[in-house]
């Protein structure tokens, strides 16, 4: 199976928890069905990407992405290497977080059409954004990497600034539960 085959099956099967969220759902679909490079950056104005947030039992890890100017989830663009938007969303995650033993739950959270500056030569661009949940091992500790972005972990209700209102709906569709999060 095609990333671009993935993308189609996981979108066409994933149950959408609200009408906004199943607006996307077709859109993003209507854009696979029109496009073969959906799921590449050379695809423009448009592409999909694959983010997620990596959770363990009571936080969040975000990253000051540079570029942006916000504290964000893991995530990007797909990369020639992915089989499936899980795999590309797990990459990104072990990439910027410098976690290993990360375990992704890969039923999509939510979606994200969202602006990008600096993306392409056709303005306005736009990120398809499929977000997911990832588990780190108890107790891990992120690893900034040279000339990266700083990353850490934040209490759920209390993320750092700024920030945006895709991240604190991702955060809020990731731990539900005061208790803590299934592992996947």
């Amino acid at each position: 199976m095609t990333l671009h085959a993935d993308a189609r099956h996981v979108l066409s099967t994933w149950p959408a928890p609200d009408e906004e969220q199943e607006r996307l759902r077709l859109l993003y679909l209507e854009h696979l069905a029109r496009h073969r490079d959906a799921m590449r950056r050379s695809c423009h104005p448009d592409h999909l990407t694959s983010s997620a947030l990596v959770v363990d039992e009571s936080r969040v890890l975000l990253v000051r992405h540079a570029k942006a100017g916000l504290w964000l989830q893991t995530g990007g663009h797909c990369e020639p290497g992915d089989a499936t938007l899980a795999d590309a969303a797990l990459r990104e995650a072990t990439e910027e977080s410098g976690i290993s033993g990360l375990r992704i739950d890969p039923v999509p959270l939510r979606l994200s059409r969202h602006v990008v500056p600096a993306c392409g030569p056709v303005r306005p661009s736009h990120h398809l954004d499929v977000q997911f949940r990832v588990v780190a091992p108890s107790g891990s500790t992120p690893v900034r990497q040279p000339g990266e972005d700083p990353v850490g972990w934040f209490a759920p209700d209390q993320l750092p600034e700024p920030t945006d209102e895709d991240v604190r709906a991702l955060v809020s569709a990731a731990m539900p539960l005061p208790g803590g999060i299934p592992r996947p």
